[in-house]
């Protein structure tokens, strides 16, 4: 990632005020960004976008990406260069709640921001940001790659996998690469694993429940301590995707593809080794327990192969899954201090950038 390229870039966030969203915002203000954001309100309370001021450098817009014609208004107003598109309701035990919603947010809500792309003349490049879970999921042990069969057992997963078919058929028949000379825009999907980091408050992830639990002075109640996945700090595959929209805009229609952004080989973990990293970690007596009761179905085991992403883009991760879950006890103690959180985020992104342009693992 190139943090020069970025300055005065106009960047259109969808999903803004979510957990990665924020993330990714309070990252490019750094970087000298212009960002415009569209989202609902926070999803939490509290929420990093409220406990870091996310909103304080960057135009936010609170919309729904399934009022079509209210999102292709915000972003004709904002006239981006680049779009990233993160809006979505990500949440599986959620998605047997509401499937409405799942479906319509992150199929319909994809086809809208694909449209309001299309009646914007000045965007160049398109990240749009689905899930390790849109693989047709067989339990393999090893990772899946990009040409894997979409597929998606829950309404979530079959949600995202049903984006990643909509975009390849909007890159097919609106964004072909080879006529990038007349349309200009270059599309990609972008799928990462389990998302991890400060300041997450949703409910139904373990980090989350784990860190209330520990904060309430309560047992930690753990579904299935042997699913394994692939965790990583937000901000490794936050780098990807940027690194990503940068050689979509530089390169065009040669990135116009899906990647892959996942953790090393070794920090495909279960539930049970996180969450005894954690309650050792915290200490003041944190414990977990096993929960007898029955639960919707949930993958056992998924692992991306990112050897694409580490050859055509030089992408890697940097931090290990031990130094992530540090910086989140850190980032979450600095905030029961009551510290300034948006400078305590805007300086564990410095200390990842560092890292991240130095080449250190």
């Amino acid at each position: 990632m190139n943090a020069v390229f970025w300055a005065g870039k106009r960047v259109f966030v969808t999903g803004h005020t979510g957990f990665k969203g924020s993330w990714l915002s309070l990252w490019l203000q750094q970087l000298g960004a212009s960002v415009t954001g569209y989202a609902l309100a926070p999803p939490t309370n509290p929420s990093l976008f409220e406990v870091a001021q996310v909103a304080q450098g960057m135009t936010s817009v609170i919309g729904d990406i399934r009022d079509g014609a209210a999102l292709t208004a915000a972003m004709r107003q904002a006239a981006p260069d680049i779009v990233i598109h993160m809006a979505a309701q990500p949440l599986v035990r959620r998605s047997y709640v509401d499937p409405v919603e799942t479906y319509s947010t992150n199929v319909m809500g994809t086809v809208h921001l694909l449209e309001a792309v299309r009646q914007t003349p000045s965007v160049r490049a398109v990240v749009n940001v689905t899930t390790d879970k849109c693989y047709e999921n067989k339990e393999w042990v090893w990772g899946y790659r990009e040409n894997e069969p979409m597929g998606g057992f829950d309404p979530y997963s079959s949600s995202k996998g049903c984006a990643e078919l909509v975009t390849a058929a909007y890159r097919n028949s609106f964004f072909n690469s080879a006529k990038h000379a007349e349309h200009q825009v270059a599309l990609a999907t972008a799928r990462a694993g389990n998302v991890i980091g400060g300041g997450d408050w949703a409910e139904d992830r373990l980090i989350p429940d784990i860190l209330r639990a520990i904060q309430n002075g309560q047992s930690v109640n753990i579904r299935n301590p042997h699913a394994t996945r692939p965790w990583q700090h937000v901000l490794e595959p936050l780098s990807g995707y940027l690194a990503l929209a940068e050689q979509l805009y530089t390169q065009g229609p040669a990135f116009a593809e899906a990647f892959n952004f996942g953790p090393a080989e070794e920090d495909a973990k279960p539930v049970q080794w996180i969450v005894e990293q954690l309650t050792q970690s915290w200490g003041e007596g944190a414990s977990w327990h096993l929960d007898g009761g029955t639960h919707p179905h949930e993958a056992h085991y998924l692992k991306l192969d990112c050897s694409k992403a580490r050859t055509t883009l030089g992408w890697q991760p940097r931090w290990s899954l031990a130094t992530a879950l540090q910086n989140i006890i850190f980032w979450h103690k600095q905030c029961l201090a009551g510290d300034d959180m948006r400078l305590a985020s805007q300086q564990q992104i410095a200390h990842f950038q560092t890292q991240l342009q130095a080449g250190h693992a």
